[in-house]
């Protein structure tokens, strides 16, 4: 999962109430049509087009396979009794099906990853080169065309397939430092836990809406218009964000000048990294950055598993139809979001009002973020056919991964808000790993899929969860580390 906002107030550091309280009174800015809030609603769309085009395929790809090459290898279609289906519409399933075997299928859909992980670092330094608004618009654009292009692809063959997802997983890499950058000039310290939310928010809401409409487009349509529908809707995108958005306030042509003074003059004494020094010994030696990195790497790796390989398991295992599977596949993302929100009111709750260490807070909602997710994925290889309780254990599972946006997932802004960016992309980039190599690996385990062999696929991800949730406890930190201070003497004012 990608950082879900910063319940970190300003540097990480609390702020003093009577800072707070100045700030208020002098010159905050109504959020209401508000330029910075505008941003905030148009990069949570420029996220939901990113997530959407990211696990289309996941469904599509039940569709893409000769289902009787499938049926001739595993004797069954599912191995649980399938669900009594609605006949499908037949006017046009004209869309081609494909012979690939489960290794083959387990490539394609970790190809994406291979291309995601080449631009986490580097889009950190781009964004701060040439600015983070064509970065992001140029890199949603580009998935946005090989998007349009996977049906062709797909026909070309498999190779094509996963050289297009690649390019489209380079595209999307410089997204999240792209926007990490913006909302350093953008987000006053106060509302960066507001502002970050409703941005990273739009991620989440791709999953759980482009699941279930794959899955009706698959039913009434066929798998191409997957393809071309959400590509579309990227386009529409990166019009609004081509005219609509800018860099820095002082470059915003539309913006009111009471928000671009509240907005600078909020920022003024943040600490800047753009005067160049960047402690990169310190940085790759910090344990506390480390711990954040293990815990990223095994919570993703539950998550990406699920992300790629959920519908598959719906349809192969559990029986359900494409139209079923869509929405099915989707409900754990939706209790993800939630809890995810609720969780940063919680810990900012605990941390501001209970007077709880950061460190404290940061260490017990990843506790709970990592070891709950894995009993109950576990418990879900083991109840059979039960549909019922294997679909409410999945969404529980991945529920409970919410709480940990309030854990690990924003601990870089605790330890170095200077360098958040930068680290961002080093966590990013061992934590995307899971998603290259975890559909492979599973894929290889599950080539009879049998619920044998899912139950090992889960006892890995579980296992892989706790060793993550130990390492983070005992190595976690929650306050400033010494290196990313004291830079900030030689800026001056």
């Amino acid at each position: 999962m990608e950082p879900y906002g910063s319940d970190t107030e300003g540097d990480g550091q609390e702020t003093p109430l009577l800072h707070r309280g100045h700030e208020d009174k002098v010159q905050r800015a109504p959020a209401c049509c508000s330029s910075r809030y505008g941003l905030a609603l148009l990069s949570s769309y420029g996220f939901f087009v990113v997530y959407s085009l990211r696990v289309n395929l996941s469904v599509a790809m039940v569709d893409m396979l000769n289902s009787t090459h499938q049926s001739s290898t595993n004797h069954s279609s599912s191995v649980c009794p399938a669900h009594a289906n609605p006949p499908r519409p037949k006017h046009n399933h004209t869309a081609s099906v494909y012979d690939w075997d489960s290794e083959t299928q387990g490539w394609i859909l970790g190809s994406f990853f291979y291309g995601y992980i080449l631009t986490q670092i580097p889009g950190g330094y781009l964004a701060g080169r040439f600015g983070p608004k064509w970065l992001m618009g140029f890199g949603i654009l580009g998935t946005v065309v090989f998007t349009l292009l996977t049906p062709v692809a797909a026909d070309l063959g498999a190779s094509y397939l996963i050289a297009v997802r690649v390019l489209e997983g380079i595209g999307e890499g410089v997204t999240f430092p792209a926007m990490y950058t913006m909302w350093a000039a953008w987000a006053p310290p106060l509302e960066r836990s507001r502002l970050l939310t409703i941005s990273y928010i739009g991620a989440q809401l791709g999953t759980v809406i482009a699941l279930p409409l794959s899955g009706e487009i698959c039913f009434y349509l066929d798998w191409t218009y997957i393809f071309y529908v959400f590509g579309a809707v990227g386009l529409v995108w990166f019009i609004l964000w081509a005219f609509l958005v800018f860099d820095s306030p002082n470059t915003h042509p539309r913006i009111s000048e009471r928000e671009r003074l509240y907005i600078t003059s909020s920022l003024k004494n943040e600490l800047s990294t753009s005067a160049g020094f960047i402690p990169w010994r310190a940085i790759v030696t910090s344990v506390p950055l480390w711990a954040i990195v293990v815990a990223h790497f095994s919570y993703n790796w539950t998550f990406y598993t699920l992300l790629t390989l959920l519908p598959t398991y719906m349809s192969d295992i559990l029986g359900f139809s494409i139209q079923q599977n869509g929405f099915l596949s989707a409900l754990p993302y939706m209790g993800c979001a939630v809890l995810a929100v609720l969780s940063g009111q919680v810990a900012d709750y605990l941390r501001e009002t209970c007077q709880y260490p950061t460190v404290t807070v940061r260490k017990s909602f990843s506790i709970v973020g990592m070891i709950g997710p894995a009993v109950f994925l576990v418990a879900a290889g083991y109840i059979g056919c039960n549909y019922t309780l294997a679909v409410t254990f999945l969404t529980i599972s991945s529920s409970l991964g919410g709480v940990s946006a309030s854990g690990f997932n924003i601990n870089h802004l605790d330890i170095a808000p200077s360098y958040a960016g930068i680290l961002l992309g080093i966590t990013n980039t061992f934590a995307t790993i899971p998603g290259m190599v975890g559909p492979v690996i599973a894929r290889a385990l599950t080539k009879h899929n049998t619920i044998e062999e899912w139950q090992t696929v889960f006892y890995i991800a579980a296992a892989i969860n706790l060793l993550g949730a130990s390492f983070y406890t005992v190595f976690g930190r929650g306050t400033v580390q010494p290196w990313a201070v004291h830079t900030s003497y030689s800026h001056g004012d």
